[in-house]
C-alpha cells in the first residue's frame, strides 16, 4: 500500500492523503477480497488486529513492521469484510504496556459507549455535480455568506420519542428545504467526528475520519451533504485539531508512549478541557491532522472547515499560570510548531481544494489570521470576530436608557473591521452555560425583547462581515440551548415567533440579493458613516456601498422612543425609499414606517450636500435605497 515516495513524504511530514493508505483498506489481493490493515506504532513490540473475523483473538493475525523505519505495521486479512468490528492489540516495548486501540484512521465506529472501529467502504455515487462546478464562485470573499450553525442531535428529535435523534437520512428529508426557504447560504455542523461523550457536542473527538454513528452510516451522511448541495446549501464542518480526549481506546499513549500528544503535560495536556494536546512538532502527527482535513473535503465534498479554539493552539501559556508552561526557543509565549502547522494546513487546503474556505475561531488580537501565508499570515479564509460579538451583546443587554453611555461599543468595531476577513458570530457559545437565549438576553417586556432581537439581527446583517447565527435564533427560542432536547418548534404556533422567523427569512434574502451588504465587506470602500456620534439618541446611521448598485442607507434606533422628524445627511437628492424596516407590522413591530419615497432636501447635514427628514421607529433598523 506504500511506495518509497509515500514513505519519504510520511517521514517528512508532507503526506496528506494517508486515509488512502493506513487504517482498514478493503482490497482484492491474489484474487481474494479482504482487508489491508496499517497502523503507525513506532514504539510497539508487536501489533495484532483482532475483530469479528477472528473471534477477537489477538494472537492469530499479527501485523508486520515495515523495514524502512517508518514505524508502520501492516498486514492483510482475507476474512476481514466490510461491516465487521476490529481493534489493534498493541504491546509496547516499554513497561510491559498492552492495550486494545481503535483505529485512528477508521472510516466508521461503533456507537458509543461501544468502542470498536468498523471496516467500511467509502463507495457513494454523488449527484451534486452542478454545485461542485459553481461552488468556487459561491465561496468567494465578495459573495454573501449567511451561515446556520446547528447541532445535529438537538435541532429536531422524533416527536414520538424525544430521546431519539433524527438520522442523517431523516435530516436529509427536511433540513435542505428548510435552509433554502429561510435563505441561508451555508450550514455549519458542530463537530460530527466520532466522539465518546455526546455531551461534549463533538468537541472531544477521537474518530478524525468518521462521522458519528449516532446518526447513521458514512453514506447516510454523504447523502445529507448531497441533498444540501442540491438545494444550493454549502456545508461547513466544525473541526477540532486543538485537542483530543484521554479515553484509553483512543489516540492517547497509543503505543505505550506519548505518540500523538506532547510528553510534557505543560505542552501536552489542556487544563480546562482535561484533554491531550497534539504534538504539532511531530511530522507524523502533522500528516495525521492534515490528512483528516483533506479527507472531509475529498470524500465528503465538504465546502469549508471551521477550526475550533485556535487561540489555545497559538499560545503556549493559554489558560496557564506562570510556571505551568514552557517558553519557545526565543523565550516567547508563541507556539511556533502550532503556527507552522496552521500555515501548512491552510496552504494544503487551498492548494488541493481552492474552491473551499477555512475559518478560524480565534479570540485574541493575533495579527493576519485571515491573510495568505505568502505575506506572513496564518492563511485562513476567515476569522470569527469575537470582539464585535462581545461588544454588541454587551451593549444590547443594557436597558435602552443606559445605552447612550456605551455608544462606543457599537462604533468601535468599524475601526478594525478591515484588518481581517471577519465572520460576525452569534454562535452556540452565547446561548449555553447559564447565558440564556438571545431573546432572553434582550431587555424589556416581551414586545421589546422581540423588537431588540430584530434590531440586533438587522444591525448584524448591515455591518461589514459575513453572518453566522445558531439554530433557534431564527424563531426566538426562549430557553438556552440544551443538547439533550429538540429546539422548541412549538413556539411557531405563537404569532411573535412566526413574525420573527419572517424577519429572519426576509433578512437573509435581502442580504443575498443586495450586493451592497456583501461585495465590499473587506474594503473600506464598502462602508461610510453618516453619523456615529448620536449617543444621546442611541442612533447609528451609515451607508453600505457596492460597485454594482446605489448605496443602501441604514438607520438603527436603539431606544424605544420613536423619532418622527429625524434629520440626517445623504449623498445626493434621492428620492430615498424605505425597502426594509424591522418595525413593520408583518414582523411584529408597531407599524411606524416611511411609506412614501423621501426626496432629499437641499440642506447640508453631516457633511453631505443634502439631507432627509424621516420617521425613525422605536427599537428598529431601517434600510433605504435611492433610485
Amino acid at each position: 500500500m506504500f511506495t518509497e515516495q509515500d514513505i519519504y513524504l510520511f517521514k517528512e511530514g508532507r503526506h496528506f492523503n494517508l486515509y488512502r493508505h493506513l487504517g482498514a483498506q478493503v482490497i482484492t489481493h491474489g484474487g481474494v477480497r479482504g482487508t489491508y490493515f496499517g497502523v503507525w506504532a513506532p514504539n510497539a513490540q508487536s501489533v495484532a488486529v483482532m475483530g469479528d473475523f477472528n473471534y477477537w483473538n489477538h494472537r492469530t493475525h499479527e501485523l508486520n513492521p515495515r523495514s524502512d523505519g517508518s514505524g508502520i505495521w501492516e498486514g492483510y486479512v482475507s476474512r476481514a469484510m466490510p461491516g465487521q468490528n476490529y481493534k489493534f492489540h498493541i504491546r509496547s516495548r516499554f513497561n510491559n504496556y498492552q492495550v486494545d486501540k481503535g483505529d485512528p484512521f477508521a472510516f466508521f465506529w461503533e456507537t458509543s459507549p461501544k468502542t470498536a472501529s468498523k471496516i467500511w467502504k467509502m463507495d457513494y455515487t454523488w449527484k451534486d455535480d452542478q454545485w461542485m462546478e459553481k461552488r468556487g464562485e459561491i465561496n468567494r470573499l465578495d459573495r454573501p455568506l449567511a451561515i446556520y450553525e446547528m447541532h445535529l442531535g438537538s435541532w429536531k428529535r422524533d416527536p414520538g420519542d424525544p430521546s431519539r435523534f433524527l438520522t442523517y437520512l431523516e435530516l436529509a428529508d427536511t433540513l435542505p428545504a428548510y435552509l433554502s426557504q429561510m435563505g441561508y447560504t451555508h450550514v455549519e455542523f458542530l463537530p460530527i467526528c466520532e466522539h465518546p461523550f455526546y455531551g461534549s457536542w463533538g468537541y472531544q473527538a477521537l474518530g478524525f475520519f468518521a462521522p458519528s454513528s449516532r446518526y447513521g452510516t458514512p453514506q447516510d451522511f454523504m447523502q445529507l451533504i448531497d441533498r444540501l448541495h442540491q438545494h444550493d446549501i454549502g456545508v461547513i464542518l466544525d473541526w477540532v485539531p486543538s485537542h483530543f480526549p484521554t479515553d484509553e481506546y483512543g489516540l492517547g499513549y497509543f503505543d505505550g508512549t506519548h505518540l500523538y500528544e506532547h510528553m510534557d503535560p505543560r505542552k501536552g495536556f489542556h487544563p480546562d478541557w482535561k484533554s491531550f494536546i497534539f504534538n504539532y512538532g511531530r511530522n507524523e502527527v502533522v500528516n495525521f491532522l492534515i490528512s483528516s482535513a483533506l479527507f472531509w473535503l475529498d470524500k465528503y465534498h465538504i465546502d469549508g472547515l471551521r477550526l475550533d479554539a485556535v487561540a489555545s493552539m497559538l499560545y503556549l501559556d493559554y489558560s496557564r499560570e506562570d510556571g505551568e508552561w514552557i517558553p519557545n526557543e526565543f523565550s516567547g509565549r508563541e507556539n511556533l510548531e502550532a503556527i507552522e502547522f496552521l500555515k501548512l494546513l491552510n496552504s494544503a487546503v487551498y492548494r488541493n481544494f481552492p474552491d473551499t474556505q477555512t475559518f478560524a475561531e480565534e479570540s485574541t488580537s493575533w495579527p493576519m489570521v485571515s491573510k495568505p501565508t505568502y505575506v506572513g499570515g496564518l492563511g485562513f479564509g476567515y476569522k470569527w470576530n469575537m470582539g464585535w460579538m462581545n461588544d454588541t451583546l454587551s451593549y444590547m443587554e443594557n436597558d435602552p436608557i443606559h445605552r447612550r453611555f456605551h455608544h462606543n461599543q457599537m462604533t468601535f468595531s468599524i475601526w478594525y473591521a478591515y484588518s481581517e476577513n471577519f465572520i460576525l458570530p452569534l454562535s452556540h457559545d452565547e446561548v449555553v452555560h447559564g447565558k440564556g437565549s438571545l431573546l432572553n438576553k434582550m431587555p424589556g417586556d416581551s414586545w421589546q425583547k422581540f423588537a431588540n432581537l430584530r434590531l440586533l439581527l438587522g444591525y448584524m446583517y448591515a455591518h461589514p462581515g459575513k453572518k453566522l447565527t445558531f439554530m433557534g435564533t431564527e424563531f426566538g427560542q426562549w430557553s438556552e440551548w440544551d443538547h439533550d432536547q429538540s429546539l422548541d418548534w412549538h413556539l411557531l404556533d405563537i404569532e411573535p415567533h412566526q413574525q420573527l422567523m419572517q424577519w429572519m427569512k426576509r433578512l437573509n434574502h435581502f442580504y443575498r440579493n443586495n450586493s451592497q451588504f456583501h461585495e465590499l465587506d473587506f474594503s473600506q470602500e464598502g462602508f461610510a458613516w453618516i453619523d456615529c456620534h448620536d449617543a444621546d439618541n442611541s442612533v447609528l446611521s451609515f451607508l453600505r456601498y457596492s460597485s454594482k448598485a446605489n448605496p443602501i442607507l441604514v438607520l438603527a434606533n436603539f431606544t424605544p422612543v420613536p423619532r418622527p422628524e429625524y434629520r440626517l445627511g445623504v449623498p445626493g437628492p434621492g428620492p430615498w425609499k424605505e425597502v426594509l424596516n424591522s418595525d413593520w407590522l408583518e414582523f411584529g413591530g408597531s407599524g411606524v414606517a416611511n411609506s412614501d419615497p423621501l426626496p432629499a432636501e437641499n440642506i447640508s447635514f453631516h457633511g453631505y450636500s443634502h439631507s432627509l427628514c424621516l420617521c425613525l421607529p422605536p427599537l428598529s433598523i431601517v434600510y433605504l435605497e435611492t433610485s
